[in-house]
């Protein structure tokens, strides 16, 4: 495994709320582009898994994709995609669609929509989370909606980058 240099730039993106999906008003969505290197590995999975864990992200998952939108109201995800690819749909019914790859990484800020679109049949994401906050599964319901404007904001900033650690990209831009 070889991690590419913690000077990548990650696409930012920014939602704004749609009165289902609150989105983040202040942290954006971070996609790393071909972040970790998984060429010739047998078993790319557990390469990401090693650097999620590295870098101090844990509770870590392996699956596809969800196809309804959710967010966490209470707790930041990364996921990085093992295997295949997926277009999903991020910022809820107002967001944008996008496209990752074996190798890319996005970290979706608390109250950010994301939903599985389409997903080649090989796809394998591992997720996992930063050891401050709280796991929290909301679909869009006007109550979960009223608790999440107010809890959203009170996430804090994770300590490391799920890739590049201490020194990653999230610091300078969520910091």
């Amino acid at each position: 495994m070889t991690l590419t240099t913690s000077l990548i730039a990650p696409e930012t993106h920014l939602f704004a709320a749609d009165g289902t999906i609150p989105n983040n008003p202040r942290l954006p969505l971070l996609v790393y582009r071909n972040a970790i290197d998984l060429k010739g590995t047998a078993d790319p999975e557990q390469v990401i898994e090693k650097a999620f864990l590295a870098n101090g992200w844990r509770d870590l998952w392996r699956a596809g994709l969800y196809p309804e939108t959710q967010y966490h109201s209470s707790i930041h995800e990364a996921m990085g995609i093992a295997r295949g690819r997926a277009r999903m749909r991020f910022g809820g019914s107002n967001g944008r669609d996008i496209e990752l790859f074996s190798g890319d990484v996005v970290v979706v800020p608390a109250g950010t929509g994301h939903q599985g679109v389409w997903a080649s049949p090989d796809l394998m994401v591992i997720g996992c989370y930063p050891r401050t906050g709280r796991y929290d599964l909301c679909l869009g319901s006007k109550a979960e909606y009223a608790k999440a404007i107010t809890s959203i904001p009170q996430v804090p900033v994770p300590d490391t980058d799920p890739v590049f650690g201490a020194h990653g990209a999230l610091q300078q831009l969520w910091g």
